[in-house]
């Protein structure tokens, strides 16, 4: 582990030598908004935030889920402690968006590429570190008709920094705090004409707030990019994390000698074009990984005398362009093929005399295509939108997903969104193939969305309400059932889940912003981790030199066990952060305290793991 953490920061202190010879906002519920990956974010009728890496940056968090979680209404992620999440048996990072969630029906992707494990599908949560963010997009709703599957209840695209300044640039950090908790990180970026270079590494650790719940984590970011002109720019970027968390188990079920090590990377290269009437380009990513996992073992039990290792990729191709073929119009189209899937298997802690055998040794190919048109009318006043995807499984066969909805701005600083999506799932290899209920016949989850957004500004564009309201309708989900007398996997489920969301962000002053949002969300069965209520809301004030923040969350009937045992949960949350930032051209250092559930309370996100009470950081940041 040392050995990586100080390769990564020679790598990051060497590549402005190697470069050398060779604005920040947040945005919050954002109508127009930057352009993704595939298509510009304008041209979808749907809800979407963006949040930027001001955001991040003020926040003090290497996470970037609680960050996102406050600024996102219809969003809830789990948590098992003040840091790390893990992957295995207790794990936590589990992301809902209106109620869809778990497993992998909502899709994280850096700069584009899908993020997740290819045996068993559920998303990284503990790689998504915030050093290298620039802005996240979030999308509630299904994203299917551009990034197909996992993406059934929205997307989350992580997109990653880029050098800002001519010349050398970077910043480092540091904080320490409670249960031994610390953490570092080191960004540096070079831009010279067209070349642009940026990384980053970050290392944290903490004892947690149980005996046994230690982890530890250290994550590197690179990128290279060239624009050759006006119209084409090339580049390549690549992530590698690696952590051991820990896990004791619950209090009612605790283990000993449990852990997880893992080692994840993802990797692109990319070439995209911009013209006036034409926009698009093509990426090869490729995301793998190693995992090792001690299952552990109850107080009184024997230990375990094998380890479980697995093997998984996640690898292809998408090509986009959107063009202006008339006035008023843009058409999107593009072509995705995905390669995914891995292996895995128990070994011996005693040397072997022959490999153990697999487990699960599998794979799935996607290919697909999809057009999406927009079209304007009365000076773009309304917009009408447009689209189809067809996706062909080597698993299951074809899917259709169709989507359909308008954008109206019937006076001026007001805008009426309505849309219609299908979401869709492909299993997993997990329910496919492993363990006692796999299924290899098993078809794709699907929903049907259907929303309506209203949004108003005034004073300015100081003050911004937004309204939202969503009907889910979900069919064929994947429930493990009994059938002749043993455990299987069927597509037997279906939910409906309506609600609404409402935000505010009103910019008081120069030096003082509120922003709030509330989302209510009704189900026809328990769900764990979809909270019925949820509010947020925050207090910015910045004078001078001075930074004070306050925050608040509240979470009613959320659902931590259901069945015959179901438990809830209700809480509020306290939390504030006070920074001084001294300039001393042309650097400057931000000392900063910030304080988490400052009330104390008690509460559990994750049935049997007890969350931190009262907790403290302090540290600094220095910008050069």
């Amino acid at each position: 582990m040392t050995y990586r953490i100080l390769c990564a920061c020679a790598f990051c202190a060497a590549m402005p030598a190697v470069a050398a010879n060779l604005a920040d906002t947040l945005e919050l519920r954002t109508v127009e908004v930057v352009s993704t990956a595939k298509a510009p974010v304008a041209l979808l009728p749907l809800d979407v935030t963006t949040v930027g890496s001001k955001t991040f940056t003020e926040s003090a968090e290497t996470s970037i889920l609680p960050v996102i979680q406050n600024h996102v209404p219809g969003m809830f992620v789990t948590e098992r402690a003040m840091g790390g999440y893990g992957i295995s048996g207790g794990g936590s990072g589990t992301v809902n968006i209106r109620g869809v969630g778990g497993g992998n029906k909502v899709l994280f992707m850096i700069d584009g590429q899908p993020q997740w494990a290819g045996i068993f599908g559920h998303a990284l949560p503990d790689t998504y570190t915030s050093s290298e963010v620039d802005h996240v997009e979030v999308v509630s709703g299904p994203s299917s008709l551009l990034y197909g599957s996992n993406a059934m209840g929205g997307s989350v695209n992580i997109v990653t920094r880029r050098a800002t300044k001519d010349g050398f640039s970077g910043s480092a950090r540091a904080m320490w705090g409670s249960y031994s908790t610390q953490k570092y990180g080191l960004n540096l970026g070079y831009k010279h004409k067209g070349f642009n270079a940026y990384a980053s590494a970050t290392y944290e650790s903490s004892h947690n707030n149980r005996p046994g719940m230690e982890y530890w984590l250290a994550s590197q970011f690179g990128s290279l990019q060239y624009t050759f002109s006006r119209h084409w720019q090339a580049g390549a970027n690549i992530t590698l994390t690696e952590s051991t968390p820990h896990n004791p188990g619950s209090v009612y079920e605790p283990l000993e000698d449990m852990w997880t090590r893992f080692f994840r990377a993802t990797a692109s290269v990319y070439v995209k074009n911009h013209y006036k009437n034409s926009t698009g380009g093509i990426q090869a990513f490729a995301n793998w990984g190693r995992h090792t996992i001690n299952d552990g073992h109850a107080p009184d039990a024997a230990p375990r005398d094998y380890l479980f290792h697995s093997h998984d990729y996640n690898m292809g191709v998408t090509a986009y362009q959107t063009i202006k073929p008339w006035t008023a119009n843009d058409l999107s189209v593009g072509v995705d093929f995905k390669h995914w899937g891995g292996y895995s298997w128990n070994e011996k802690m005693e040397p072997r005399t022959e490999p153990a055998p697999y487990i699960v040794n599998r794979h799935v190919n996607e290919i697909a295509g999809y057009v999406m048109m927009q079209q304007g009318f009365f000076g773009d006043r309304l917009s009408v939108n447009g689209g189809v995807r067809l996706e062909h499984s080597s698993q299951f066969g074809n899917q259709w997903v169709p989507q359909a909805g308008f954008i109206f701005h019937p006076i001026e600083s007001n805008t009426i969104k309505f849309s219609y999506g299908k979401g869709f799932r492909s299993p997993n290899l997990r329910e496919l193939y492993l363990y006692a209920p796999a299924n290899p016949d098993l078809k794709p989850e699907y929903l049907d969305n259907f929303e309506v957004e209203l949004r108003q500004y005034f004073l300015n564009n100081r003050l911004n309400l937004g309204l939202s309201l969503y009907y889910i309708k979900g069919k064929d989900m994947i429930q493990t059932g009994m059938v002749d007398g043993r455990p299987m996997n069927m597509n037997t489920g279906s939910f409906i889940n309506k609600g609404f969301e409402v935000d505010a962000r009103f910019e008081v002053s120069p030096v003082l912003t509120v922003d709030a949002n509330y989302a209510y969300l009704h189900t026809d069965a328990a769900i764990l981790a979809a909270p019925k209520n949820k509010l947020f809301g925050e207090v910015i004030y910045h004078p001078g030199q001075w930074q004070f923040s306050v925050e608040s969350m509240s979470i009613w009937g959320l659902y931590t066990q259901t069945g015959s045992k179901a438990e809830k949960q209700n809480y509020s949350l306290l939390n504030a952060r006070a920074a001084y930032k001294v300039v001393s051209s042309p650097a400057s250092c931000t000392l900063f305290v910030k304080g988490e559930n400052l009330t104390n309370k008690k509460y559990e996100i994750n049935y049997g793991f007890p969350m931190p009470g009262a907790t403290v950081m302090a540290g600094f940041e220095i910008n050069f």
